[in-house]
C-alpha cells in the first residue's frame, strides 16, 4: 500500500501535469470506493484544480471555484478531493483518444482536452468529495507530519506512548504516513526493535530515530518511493527506492551490517523485519504471579 513517499510522488507529478486544468465533468464506473458519488458528479464539474499535495497516506486535491465571467480570478471556495490509492489505486492523465483500461472507475475530463483516470483492480482505495466546512473535521483525525513534526513533539510522543514502537510509528493518528516499508527501514537505522515499548527509549534513542526516520523518507521521496508489486508514479514509472531496502522483506537475507539472518515477527498484525543482532529484542520482565496461602498441615478434608 502506497505510504508517504510514493503519495508524495504522485502528488508532485499530478501538481506539475494538471494544477490549474479545470474539470469539464465526470464519469463513474464503480463507486463502492467513493464516499458520495453524486457529490463528486455535482459538485466538482466546473472547478479548477488549484493544487495537488499530499497529507499523509493520501492526496488531497485543493479545488478552486472560477468567478462568473472572469475565469482567470478565483473565488476560493476551498473545496478538496481526497484520493487514497489502496493497494493498487493509480491517478494519471492520458489523451482523451487513448482508450481506458480495465479497472478505470473515475475519468475526469479536463479543459485541455486530457482525462485524469482513476484506475483500481481491487478497488481498496478512498475517494470523497469534501466541501470547504467538512474538511477540518476529516483532516484533524489524523497526527503529525513525520517530516514537519518538532524535535519537542517527536520526543514527548515517544515517552507518552506505552506501545510497541513498530505499533506507534504506523498509528496514523499520531504520525500520519508512516507505513511498513518505511517503519522498518527506521528502525533498523536507528538499531531500535519493533517490539520495544516507545516510552522506554532514551533520549538520545528518540533522535535518532526521528532522524532516520526523516532520511528514509526523504531518500525514497528522492527515488520516487518503493515500487513492490505495482506501484507507479504519475508518469507511469516505477519507484527505486527498494533496491535500498535493508530490513523490510529480506527475511532470510544477511544484514547489511553484521552478516546476521534478518528475522521477521508480527508486531500490530503486520510483518516486522529486523536484525536479531544489530536490533537486540528487549527484555520481558517476569510475570508476578499470585502467592499461593500455605496448606496447614493436618487440616481434615469435608465431605
Amino acid at each position: 500500500m502506497p505510504e508517504l513517499p510514493e503519495v508524495e510522488t504522485v502528488a508532485r507529478g499530478l501538481q506539475k501535469t494538471v494544477a490549474g486544468r479545470r474539470i469539464v465533468s465526470v464519469t463513474l464506473s464503480k463507486t463502492d470506493f467513493i464516499d458520495d458519488p453524486s457529490a463528486l458528479e455535482t459538485h466538482v464539474p466546473g472547478q479548477s484544480i488549484e493544487r495537488v499535495e499530499r497529507f499523509g497516506k493520501f492526496m488531497l486535491m485543493r479545488l478552486r471555484k472560477e468567478a462568473a465571467h472572469q475565469p482567470t480570478s478565483s473565488n476560493a471556495g476551498g473545496d478538496s478531493l481526497l484520493v487514497h490509492l489502496g493497494m493498487t489505486g493509480h491517478l494519471s492523465p492520458h489523451p482523451v483518444s487513448e482508450p481506458s483500461p480495465k479497472h478505470t472507475h473515475v475519468r475526469f475530463l479536463l479543459d485541455d482536452g486530457r482525462e485524469l483516470r482513476y484506475t483500481d483492480a481491487r478497488r481498496f482505495g478512498r475517494m470523497a468529495f469534501l466541501a470547504a466546512e467538512s474538511l477540518p473535521a476529516e483532516l484533524n483525525r489524523f497526527g503529525a507530519d513525520p517530516l514537519e513534526i518538532s524535535d519537542a513533539a517527536f520526543a514527548a510522543l515517544m515517552q507518552s506512548r506505552r506501545s510497541r514502537i513498530k505499533a506507534l510509528l504506523l498509528d496514523q493518528t499520531a504520525l500520519r504516513g508512516v507505513g511498513n516499508i518505511y517503519a522498518d527501514e527506521s528502525l533498523w537505522r536507528s538499531r531500535i526493535h519493533p517490539m520495544r515499548i516507545a516510552a522506554t527509549l532514551s533520549a538520545n534513542e528518540a533522535r535518532a530515530l526521528q532522524k532516520n526516520l526523516q532520511a528514509v523518507l526523504r531518500e525514497a521521496i528522492a527515488l520516487r518511493g518503493s515500487s513492490i508489486i505495482d506501484f507507479l508514479d504519475a508518469g507511469g514509472e516505477p519507484g527505486k527506492y527498494q533496491r535500498r531496502h535493508r530490513a523490510y522483506g529480506r527475511e532470510g537475507k544477511p544484514c547489511y551490517r553484521c552478516k546476521r539472518p534478518i528475522c521477521r515477527v508480527i508486531v500490530a498484525g503486520r510483518s516486522s523485519y529486523f536484525c536479531p543482532n544489530c536490533q537486540p529484542r528487549p527484555r520481558s520482565r517476569p510475570r508476578q504471579g499470585k502467592r499461593r496461602k500455605p496448606v496447614t498441615a493436618g487440616r481434615k478434608r469435608t465431605s
